[in-house]
């Protein structure tokens, strides 16, 4: 666009721009598209992408950015355009969420379902990977819950929204230590279970240190440490 077509008064060009009318409806065909495509992808991306946002407000924000910003920077763009597919996101989420509201098949299809990471001191190692996550995110993620035994985690979920939700076991039996092996002075914090035990680094699982175990029956994992109180 040549700058002396840009005249202050030409309301036709500032609400519309050049397109035909006809292009609101080819507006509103592609903010469905990429609505839906979002969607899509910010399940296929897991759940740690998230945030504390739900997949639907995520999907939501990007398109915004994506809608506003032609529509405020380009010249030859309307506005109305903009503020069609602005409500037409907002307009999918609401109805959206509504669906989710009605039908809980939609809600977990749409939102997803927490997953459990750790059952009764064991690292669901399946799991961890279909979230894509590693060893060193959820150990973080119990320390910062001031949890340094993996054997006091009774439940560890990860909600639908991405964070982490633990459910501790009081009797505090031996398990994986959490904290940094190259730590050693914290390590001394652990007490020493009075049977000697080995923990699995990969699942947490424990058995007698004797016999000498050879791979874990669990996760089939041959790496094995000090399991502690």
């Amino acid at each position: 666009m040549n700058k002396e077509d840009i005249k202050l008064g030409d309301w036709h060009r500032i609400l519309i721009g050049d397109a035909p009318v006809e292009f609101l409806l080819e507006v509103f065909i592609r903010t469905v598209i990429i609505y839906l495509v979002l969607l899509v992808t910010m399940r296929l991306l897991g759940k740690r992408m998230n945030g504390q946002l739900t997949n639907l407000e995520l999907a939501v924000m990007l398109t915004m950015g994506a809608i506003v910003s032609p529509a405020m920077q380009l010249p030859d763009r309307g506005l109305l355009s903009g503020m069609l597919a602005l409500g037409c996101a907002l307009v999918f989420l609401r109805q959206t969420n509504l669906l989710g509201f009605k039908s809980s098949k939609a809600e977990q299809f749409i939102q997803g379902t927490e997953t459990v990471l750790v059952k009764d001191g064991i690292i669901q190692v399946d799991e961890m990977a279909k979230n894509r996550l590693s060893h060193q995110q959820i150990f973080a993620a119990l320390r910062s819950e001031n949890v340094y035994n993996l054997g006091k985690v009774k439940r560890l979920y990860i909600e639908a929204y991405g964070m982490f939700s633990i459910y501790q076991d009081e009797t505090g039996k031996p398990g994986l230590s959490l904290l940094p092996p190259s730590d050693e002075e914290i390590q001394s914090i652990h007490e020493q279970p009075k049977e000697k035990l080995l923990a699995c680094t990969n699942c947490g699982n424990t058995v007698p240190a004797q016999p000498k175990p050879d791979a874990c029956p669990i996760c089939q994992a041959n790496d094995w440490v000090n399991a502690i109180l």
